[in-house]
């Protein structure tokens, strides 16, 4: 049976049978994609990035390494992807057509594409995107005329930015799975574990409670390690007296609310403390200035000089929250948006950001403490359940 037999098959049993939401929801977003394409003279969207075409369709897969692109025109939606992948295509997407190619063959990308754009004075791309290849942009634009494109990676991302009533169920679930692998994870931590142990009893959690693949897998380090900015568990022996960093997000139809946790085994050190109380305090200043009329610049600022004083002792990465909702591996960063300074977008409601508020003292110890909220009139609302404590773990094995 070749890849085309395999789609029809299973279309005739199992089509849209895994679409994540209800089809007026999709047609919503549509709508509004159709309708900012046509303010900006957009005859057609090539969207290749995994998640924005999971927003438009509900398509998704674990392999997201293989070329895929959805074509978005006035009136059609039409998605290509690899042969192995038409089948999640035909169960989990909602789409006027779906094309193959043969993955170990991706010279038959291009003739599809350049006909279905063959009459499209005015491309939309996201050239950002990790998910446009060289390759393939090169390509169509000797096909059909590099003056037919335009960069218009912001037109779909201001339509992410703010959830509906559905995704935000979708939030607040994976924000439950990510409280149950944090609190099974932490109820373990002993000196004598290693940082690969408390992951593992986090991840177990996460699945048992419902996760889907991740996003980005837990993430737990230890001690000094803590100091140094991504990295992860490595088998490393947890000491006594000494803090234990989590960060851990479920996937719940794709949707991750982060949620990061510090523990220490023993009693924390007043440096420590007074740390989480630095990290609690910017916190509440985010969250009263995320408010519709505000600025991410206005709310960044108002963090930052809660920070000032400590600027020269703590290591901080500048952003001081980003949006996340549908997403696939590599991260579960969404990318529409960042609260740092400069950035002059206005917050708007039902708009949700993870704050990562985790500051490091390098090559020694760091804290870590985050909740994913949600911007509503009076300011931003946690969907997850941080205490914003520093966790005491027991001291001795």
């Amino acid at each position: 049976m070749d890849y085309h037999h395999y789609r029809e098959a299973l279309a005739e049993t199992l089509a849209e049978s895994e679409l994540p939401f209800a089809h007026v929801e999709y047609q919503a977003r549509l709508d509004k994609v159709r309708h900012a394409m046509a303010s900006r003279g957009v005859d057609a969207l090539l969207l290749t990035d995994p998640a924005d075409i999971n927003y438009l369709t509900g398509y998704h897969t674990f392999e997201v390494s293989v070329h895929a692109c959805l074509v978005c025109t006035p009136e059609r939606l039409v998605l290509q992807v690899a042969s192995i992948e038409t089948g999640a295509a035909v169960v989990t997407a909602r789409v006027d057509e779906i094309i193959g190619y043969r993955w170990e063959n991706a010279d038959e990308i291009l003739t599809p594409l350049a006909d279905l754009l063959a009459n499209c004075q005015r491309i939309g791309i996201d050239g950002w995107s990790n998910g446009l290849r060289v390759g393939v942009m090169h390509a169509l634009a000797e096909a059909v005329g590099k003056e037919r494109f335009c960069e218009a990676g912001d037109l779909l991302d201001a339509i992410r930015i703010v959830k509906s009533s559905a995704e935000l169920d979708m939030l607040q679930e994976s924000a439950r799975i990510t409280a149950a692998g944090l609190e099974a994870a932490m109820q373990v931590i002993r000196p004598g574990m290693t940082d690969n142990d408390i992951a593992a009893v986090g991840a177990k959690a996460l699945l048992e409670n419902g996760s889907e693949f991740m996003s980005l897998q837990p993430i737990v380090t230890s001690g000094h390690r803590i100091g140094v900015i991504h990295v992860n568990h490595k088998r490393r022996i947890i000491q006594p007296d000494e803090p234990v960093f989590l960060e851990f997000g479920a996937a719940y139809q794709r949707y991750t609310a982060p949620m990061m946790r510090t523990a220490v085994t023993g009693t924390p050190s007043f440096a420590l403390s007074a740390t989480r109380d630095l990290c609690r305090s910017m916190f509440e200043a985010l969250c009263a200035a995320m408010r519709p009329g505000n600025t991410f610049d206005d709310a960044a600022r108002a963090a930052d000089a809660l920070l000032a004083p400590q600027r020269d002792q703590l290591f901080f990465s500048g952003v001081f929250g980003y949006a996340v909702g549908a997403q696939f591996p590599p991260s579960w960063v969404e990318g529409t948006g960042y609260i740092a300074q400069g950035q002059r977008r206005q917050f708007e409601a039902n708009m949700v950001f993870h704050l990562p508020l985790c500051l490091r003292v390098p090559g020694q110890w760091g804290v870590g403490l985050s909740d994913t909220v949600v911007v509503t009139e009076q300011g931003a609302k946690p969907l997850t359940t941080n205490d914003w404590q520093l966790y005491q773990a027991a001291n001795s094995a």
